[in-house]
């Protein structure tokens, strides 16, 4: 714990009135901080001519003005609370709008996010007896990996750290440890289930009874299954599936409690606006941009930051006890947002991929949704070597810059130029969004 992140696993269950004061008593503090410490905060501040001791509800942070990706690109290092020596872990955002964003983490970051999946596994229900099998990697300058490790640790359950991928190793591993719950991209546990199906494995037989599931809705806004959600459970119906919702830049996360209706917000860690196009607050039962303003964090607090996802959110005690705001899982993208196998990409850090790898000629990309309901990439190439060698070269170019492949395809060149000039277009286009429109 340090001098801002205050720990309450109970203020949860608190009234509504009292943990608003809490979080109102944690944003003080945190505008004093950045007022010291933040130069882009510190900047902000003074140009728009803030009195950060007016600031004293969470209505009063309306008079600041959000802080976008765009900014954190543009002036990365002028976020930075701390000296560059107090730094021990850095991470990437996985390349919005094609430059990811560097963030630093101190010491205590690293402890507020135990803390914080301490909180999620503690709202799913799971407990120290428990063995969690982690599905996703801790490498790769991946912020979330590492914290479900470390959340696991505080709570002091037993801990496999498989990685992502390898269906026969996943498999092998629930053999050998008798895991009970696994951290997992949801579309993957069909690929466990259709490696079952072929080894004569029986899944409801096996040692994992939850799924704590990342990157990819499984359930509608009014808490039905989705399509992935719905096929995950016909094939593995004693499976028990929970969503949690996080990104870097707000470093926690809000996660399902076993009645599996809203993620939970976590008071002590983070405060949530939910803003139209135009920053201003929009009623609940109407979507709007996720906003937050983080607590505790020391490294790189973010004020107002706008993450660009769609959502509703519940208010009024959840029958788990939980007096908290629940979110809905995510009822829209900002422009052509990309979610892909738990990464969110835009279509410029694709784009700035295949700008540099020699051999590319030209391309289209395309974004569908695929028969789970969930988006899938597919790259179309002219021109270019159609070797096995060269795909794979491709695909590796592509995790090692924004951690995921798409599926690759090679073509004449001629034909990608007709698609990319259409009779109709000034310019050439090189992103087709195909995708099942959502309602919002």
């Amino acid at each position: 714990m340090n001098r801002i992140m205050r720990e309450d696993s109970n203020i949860q269950f608190k009234s509504p009135a009292e943990i608003k004061a809490f979080q109102e008593a944690g944003m003080r503090e945190e505008l004093k901080n950045l007022q010291a410490n933040s130069k882009y905060y510190k900047n902000l501040f003074k140009k728009n001519k803030i009195d950060i001791s007016k600031i004293r509800k969470i209505e009063d942070l309306q008079q600041i003005p959000v802080t976008t990706k765009k900014d954190l690109q543009m002036y990365g290092n002028d976020f930075l609370c701390v000296p560059k020596g107090d730094i021990i872990d850095y991470v990437t955002t996985s390349g919005t709008l094609g430059n990811p964003v560097t963030f630093a983490l101190t010491e205590s970051d690293l402890q507020r996010l135990a803390y914080n999946e301490f909180l999620s596994f503690s709202t799913v229900g799971i407990t120290k007896k428990d063995i969690m099998q982690l599905m996703t990697t801790l490498d790769r300058r991946f912020m979330a990996g590492f914290a479900y490790y470390m959340g696991a640790r505080k709570l002091g359950c037993g801990i496999i750290r498989v990685g992502n991928g390898i269906p026969e190793l996943q498999w092998d591993t629930i053999n050998r440890v008798h895991p009970t719950f696994c951290m997992v991209v949801p579309s993957f546990i069909l690929k466990l289930i259709d490696y079952a199906d072929k080894n004569g494995i029986d899944v409801s037989k096996c040692s994992i009874k939850k799924a704590v599931c990342i990157g990819e809705a499984l359930r509608n806004t009014d808490f039905t299954l989705n399509k992935l959600g719905q096929r995950i459970h016909d094939r593995w119906p004693n499976l028990e599936m929970h969503s949690t919702y996080a990104s870097t830049e707000m470093q926690s996360s809000f996660t399902e409690c076993k009645y599996q209706c809203g993620g939970h917000l976590q008071p002590e860690l983070i405060i949530v606006e939910f803003l139209d196009e135009n920053n201003n607050p929009v009623p609940e039962g109407t979507p709007g941009d996720v906003t937050i303003t983080t607590l505790g964090v020391t490294g790189m607090p973010m004020l107002r930051f706008k993450t660009g996802d769609i959502c509703d959110r519940l208010s009024g005690k959840c029958k788990c006890g939980r007096n908290t705001v629940r979110l809905t899982p995510v009822v829209g993208r900002l422009g052509q947002m990309i979610k892909y196998k738990g990464t969110t990409l835009y279509p410029p850090a694709l784009n700035d991929v295949l700008d540099n790898i020699p051999g590319v000629k030209n391309y289209i990309i395309e974004v569908y949704t695929n028969s789970i309901g969930t988006d899938s990439i597919r790259v179309r190439i002219g021109g270019a070597d159609s070797s096995d060698s060269f795909i794979k070269s491709v695909k590796d170019s592509f995790r090692s810059k924004v951690r995921v492949a798409p599926d690759i395809s090679i073509e004449p060149e001629d034909l990608i130029s007709k698609e990319m000039f259409p009779p109709m277009s000034r310019k050439p286009i090189k992103f087709f969004d195909l995708r099942e429109k959502s309602k919002i």
